[in-house]
């Protein structure tokens, strides 16, 4: 069962549910999904003159292996930009390397690649895939506009920014799309720890759900879904 960390919504007919660590957990798959892990983007900056605390990768898979555990998971499947860039993985050192190996190696693991890691090594276990269907969702790491299959991705390293008591803060979150036809898109957040962010709202998440009726962010807050509207397609004249 997944724990209380982690809050279930419905998606596209299945049940899934959405952890405050920024993964999506899929109860029926027994299939953890994570976006954007971006390993080894401080060794990536640090090569060129931006030194970055050198610890994003162990902290990434740590929190990784916690989110396996917490939901039991017996999949992982990642959605694209797994690496920093394509030698990232020459970058690991041997501890991130051996947890990296024991979770590919106990798990059924899917790598999907994207723009950063379209050469993904095959050093590492797992199967690599451009993307994925499972129960009717294709999983691919960045939507394709116009898409009328519902749909998971990542990408775009949505952010949601909320003014809490006069404080201007920005929170990791999901952003899931509808059609007239009731279709359902979503992006989720970028799971590593070295990560930035697109406002949520921003034109080219807008304009990656499209078409869409209503386009919300989606955060877990004490076992449930919190959703903020962001858009919304103008009323049809009927006339």
């Amino acid at each position: 069962m997944v724990r209380a960390m982690f809050a279930p919504f419905a998606f596209a007919g299945h049940e899934l549910a959405l952890g405050a660590a920024r993964a999506l957990y899929w109860p029926a798959e027994r299939a953890l999904l994570v976006a954007d892990l971006h390993l080894e983007k401080a060794s990536w900056f640090a090569a060129r003159g931006q030194m970055l605390p050198p610890y994003d990768s162990r902290d990434t898979l740590e929190r990784l292996a916690d989110a396996v555990k917490a939901t039991g998971a017996r999949r992982v499947i990642t959605l694209g930009d797994n690496f920093h860039d394509d030698a990232g993985a020459l970058r690991l050192d041997a501890h991130c390397t051996g947890m990296l190996e024991a979770l590919t190696r106990s798990l059924d693991w899917v790598w999907i690649t994207g723009n950063h890691d379209e050469q993904l090594p095959r050093g590492f276990g797992g199967t690599i895939v451009e993307e994925l269907a499972i129960g009717g969702v294709i999983l691919r790491h960045e939507a394709r506009p116009g898409e009328t299959a519902p749909e998971l991705s990542g990408h775009y390293h949505p952010k949601l920014r909320l003014n809490v008591r006069n404080r201007h803060i920005a929170r990791p979150c999901a952003v899931m799309g509808r059609s007239m036809g009731g279709t359902e898109r979503m992006i989720l957040p970028a799971f590593g720890s070295l990560t930035g962010g697109l406002d949520a709202a921003h034109p080219e998440i807008l304009g990656a759900l499209q078409p869409a009726a209503r386009i919300e962010a989606l955060m877990p807050a004490d076992g449930r879904i919190a959703r903020f509207p962001l858009w919304q397609a103008a009323a049809q004249d009927s006339t």
